[in-house]
């Protein structure tokens, strides 16, 4: 168990560490696991038409870009990985109780993504089985909160998930 630094808070190492409004354009942050260890950094480019994100590894290797789309009916970014599409994340239409959205994967398949979106209270779920957790039970810091992502899911491709459905959900910039 790691003491998070932000405020005395058990942190499981398997838990990513996220910020609230996380970037805006221009801004770099960390994403740190819970033994406090910089994992992935995003960084929202500057001087781009269309918001981008480009999300690396702690070597410096980019992993994923996350970019929105310019023209849509509804919130839509994509998230590619070596200039190929791997997902499409996009809000849902009709969400009555709960906040909801779909990624949906280049290679088939997707996630549905529900739960309390704006708290940071939330799964991804894959073929009806819960794959990834956000959620702030970890943290008594306000702007934190955490990723728990299954052992056989892409961290990269969640973590970028989490980024996009953030920057469509909380006014940035």
């Amino acid at each position: 168990m790691f003491r998070n630094r932000g405020g005395g808070d058990d942190v499981p190492a398997d838990v990513f560490i996220m910020r609230e409004k996380l970037v805006s354009i221009g801004d770099d942050f960390w994403i740190e696991n819970g033994a406090g260890q910089r994992v992935f950094k995003v960084d929202g480019k500057a001087l781009r038409i269309r918001e981008t994100l480009v999300m690396e590894d702690a070597a410096g290797r980019e992993v994923a870009t996350i970019k929105a789309k310019l023209v849509s009916v509804r919130d839509v970014m994509t998230i590619e990985r070596d200039g190929q599409v791997m997902a499409t994340v996009k809000k849902a239409l009709f969400t009555p109780l709960r906040e909801r959205f779909e990624v949906e994967l280049a290679n088939g398949g997707s996630y549905e993504v529900k739960g309390k979106i704006t708290d940071h209270h939330y799964t991804f779920e894959r073929d009806g089985r819960e794959v990834a957790t956000v959620s702030k039970r970890w943290f008594r810091v306000r702007d934190t909160y955490g990723v728990q992502i299954a052992g056989d899911e892409d961290p990269a491709l969640i973590l970028a998930a989490t980024v996009a459905i953030d920057q469509m959900t909380h006014d940035v910039g």
